[in-house]
């Protein structure tokens, strides 16, 4: 079954917002079963996407549009889908309750106008999609010549869900038999080395199958098996999932697809009942914003510290001046002063600090852009890493954080 995908909106042509829900959606496609070939970018215009769609139903079994269901007049997804299905647009009765309802919670903040009923209009014969994070149903369209339409929110925390909760499982269906998958994601283990430890797996495989994806400091590996019922998928997977477990052993930090490396940090000192304090520098509080990300982090972090300057690693952190005038902001030993005086300073069992160049400015023969000292203090003992990354300030800063989380995870346990 062939899927295509129709991004709408002038603003992505014009290259004012990157188009992420395409590569979500894409994957998401691909872990389902689904071929993609296709993918277009249309702006608001009515011909031209009228043109699209028809190209894409001709040449796809379902086509997902995501965009142009907002309340303004340049919003055309939905009438010009409905126009080349042949279908007239009518009020749904529900979908208008739940536009009151959304407004009604906003208690006047953003009242609302003539135009947000235009969202409760919905295509004769849709199916409706309910979006539990803003106006904009989803819609299904269902054609008598097999073809099908599914229109999406194009904000990505509408789409998202919308997607994950109803879409998916529509999609998964239609299919003779059902596409499942596990997510194995592993930390510590280089993206080289994590897969030529499985190389023989994947030149083995067939069903279920072995895909691994690099990410920032980490990768993943996604088991899929093709099945009829979820149990039996399971049991096709699960010696594959056994056999990852005993080559990555602790590595494999989770095989939850929904947990990141930080809830499974946090998740990690709350079971062992420890507190958490961060001190950066070159990071600038993205370590610490990354655990805030985690809902319920509260319970074992209270407080951090952000010390740019050397005078702010004396007085916060109780680094020693003859440390600094010795081996300077970025090394080692002040690395390691800076954890243990964070430890220290805010009362907490375990402390992570990160001092480096992050560049694209700083960066000598001695001490060059990348150059980042992670240190750990997990009750009183310390371990400190030097690592050398080559990409971009962000890039840099990106690995500094995953690396001090992966850092702190080998220290707990």
């Amino acid at each position: 079954m062939t899927v295509e995908l129709i991004s709408v909106g002038t603003e992505i042509l014009l290259g004012n917002i990157v188009n992420t829900n395409a590569a979500y959606l894409a994957e998401k496609l691909a872990m389902l079963g689904l071929s993609c070939y296709h993918q277009s970018v249309v702006g608001d215009n009515e011909e031209r996407l009228e043109d699209a769609i028809r190209l894409a139903l001709d040449r796809s079994d379902i086509v997902i549009l995501g965009g142009g269901l907002g309340p303004t007049k340049d919003d055309l997804t939905k009438e010009v889908t409905a126009k080349v299905f042949g279908r007239e647009l009518q009020e749904d009765a529900h979908t208008r309750e739940r536009i009151q309802e959304y407004f009604d919670r906003l208690q006047r903040k953003n009242p609302i106008t003539e135009n947000n009923w235009k969202q409760a209009m919905v295509p004769e014969g849709a199916v409706v999609v309910d979006n539990h994070n803003g106006t904009a149903p989803g819609l299904i369209l269902e054609g008598e010549n097999g073809k099908t339409a599914i229109l999406l929110p194009g904000p990505p925390n509408e789409m998202i869900p919308m997607f994950d909760r109803d879409i998916a499982p529509y999609l998964n269906r239609l299919q003779p038999e059902g596409i499942y998958s596990k997510m194995v994601k592993v930390c510590s283990v280089g993206e080289s080395r994590a897969e030529t430890m499985v190389k023989d797996l994947m030149e083995q495989q067939s069903n279920p199958t072995l895909a691994p994806y690099a990410k920032t400091g980490e990768v993943h590996f996604r088991v899929t098996a093709k099945a009829a019922d979820e149990e039996s998928a399971d049991a096709l997977m699960q010696p594959m999932l056994e056999e990852l477990s005993r080559r990555f052993g602790k590595n494999i930090y989770t095989m939850d697809e929904n947990v990141t490396l930080e809830e499974a940090v946090i998740l990690l000192l709350k079971e062992k009942g420890m507190t958490l304090t961060t001190a950066e520098s070159c990071t600038g509080g993205l370590l610490a914003g990354q655990l805030m990300n985690v809902p319920g982090a509260s319970a074992v972090y209270e407080e951090g510290y952000i010390t740019y300057s050397n005078a702010a690693k004396e007085k916060l952190l109780g680094v020693k001046h003859e440390t600094l005038e010795q081996y300077g902001a970025v090394s080692y030993e002040t690395a390691s002063e800076m954890a243990v005086g964070a430890a220290k300073a805010a009362g907490a069992d375990a402390a992570l600090s990160v001092t480096g160049i992050a560049g694209p400015d700083g960066g000598t023969k001695d001490k060059p852009v990348g150059l980042v000292y992670v240190g750990c203090c997990v009750n009183g003992r310390v371990r400190t890493e030097e690592f050398h990354f080559t990409g971009n300030r962000r890039k840099n800063r990106d690995y500094a954080v995953v690396r001090a989380l992966t850092l702190l995870r080998e220290e707990l346990l």
